[in-house]
């Protein structure tokens, strides 16, 4: 189907149950239970979910499968949002051309870095892409502030000279994404059943459709023979260098392809939140895709998806875990071990969720190498494990 493989085809139909199923998967518990607080099925953390899904998966055709390790891909995404943004400012509010505007900025100024960057590998390629961001990142903070209003950030206002005219505004008076006239982002349908909540989000359900969309082009990608040269590269780029095969073009594409992606998240991120600021630029975005993919499972296909969602799922989720959510947690314990258990939770939840997370992927890396999806593929092959045979049942059989 669609000219993928039974496998291939398989996981993307995993991917879009996933994906389609959303407001009822990640809403388990009843709205008024005290584990309601686990609940991840909301507009804002469903469309970061599937943006960043996206962002992950990008990076992954560059790192996973070719070999690159960029520490820059920020970059890509800042571009993306500004121009998406900017499309917002001067066309209107419609999020097709904003979104298809960042794609093709996004893809020049990779083509830009990765064409300097991609004279060196290894660590060089990294700090090279790493020194871009940074410079892109000063640059849309001081220096670029007619274009991107420094610190502040780019914003929308109502006297922004739009070719199409205004649209609905929202009770703050600022104008609100679209996909149609009349159809904007923000429009959610809830629907409640018993003691459940559920929220149907206009704005998700069109990142969950490119989400779908760039997962099936990264698999294409992947058997494709392009992909084939990409692992090769991975694998021996000197050996193939040695067989006269030039691989810069492979690799620039495979950057382009990657930053791409990365305009493909921003112009999402800026058409959910009409709002481009230079902190998307940071060092910090380019490390948080890169243990996204290595948490997933790099080199694997729905692996920078798990990984986006688990870090995002505990940056919103645990992050929210206070002092009065623990208590109200614990207390029906003596106020002692209460008192104690909430000291001890203080440094795993909160403010602190980094320490949670960062020991969760100490323990990823040294026990699954290969992320999220090699504990699946355990958990898979102990229970597809056949019994072993009785070996005196066997010699008791009758030769045939």
């Amino acid at each position: 189907m669609l000219g993928l493989n039974t496998k291939d085809t398989t996981l993307l139909i995993v991917v879009a149950v996933l994906a389609l199923g959303a407001p009822f998967i990640l809403n388990p518990f009843p709205e008024a239970s005290s584990l309601a607080q686990f609940n991840a099925g909301y507009p804002d953390l469903m469309q970061r979910f599937a943006i960043f899904g996206i962002f992950a998966i990008g990076f992954n055709i560059l790192f996973g499968l070719t070999g690159y390790l960029s520490f820059g891909h920020a970059a890509f995404l800042g571009v993306g949002s500004y121009s998406a943004v900017w499309m917002f400012k001067l066309l209107g509010m419609n999020v097709l051309p904003a979104i298809a505007l960042s794609i093709i900025v996004a893809g020049l100024f990779a083509l830009l870095i990765g064409y300097i960057s991609l004279r060196r590998s290894g660590i060089y390629f990294s700090i090279l892409t790493l020194a871009f961001a940074q410079m892109s990142f000063n640059l849309a903070y001081s220096v670029l502030t007619p274009i991107t209003n420094g610190e502040t950030g780019l914003q929308l206002t109502l006297s922004d000279p739009r070719i199409f005219g205004q649209s609905a505004t929202s009770d703050g008076g600022i104008p609100v994404t679209n996909l149609l006239p009349g159809f904007e982002m923000r429009e959610t349908f809830t629907w409640e059943i018993g003691p459940w909540l559920f929220q149907f989000n206009t704005g998700y359900y069109l990142c969950a459709a490119f989400l779908l969309l760039a997962f099936y082009l990264s698999v294409r990608i992947f058997r494709s023979p392009f992909g084939l040269m990409l692992r090769a590269v991975k694998s021996n780029q000197q050996r193939m260098h040695y067989t006269g095969l030039n691989t810069r073009p492979y690799t620039l594409a495979a950057f382009v392809i990657s930053g791409m992606y990365a305009g493909l998240a921003g112009g999402l991120l800026a058409s959910m939140d009409p709002l481009a600021g230079a902190e998307r630029m940071q060092w910090t975005a380019s490390g948080e895709v890169v243990l996204m993919t290595i948490l997933g499972g790099a080199g694997t296909l729905i692996g920078p998806v798990l990984g986006a969602g688990f870090i995002k799922y505990f940056e919103n989720i645990f992050s929210k875990i206070n002092d009065s959510v623990l208590h109200g947690w614990f207390g029906f314990m003596p106020d002692g071990m209460e008192n104690a258990i909430i000291f001890v939770s203080h440094f795993f939840v909160g403010k602190s969720w980094h320490l949670t997370l960062g020991l969760l992927f100490m323990l990823v890396v040294t026990f699954l190498p290969g992320g999220l999806v090699e504990g699946g593929q355990r958990i898979g092959r102990l229970f597809r494990r056949k019994p072993a045979k009785d070996p005196k049942s066997a010699d008791m059989k009758p030769a045939e």
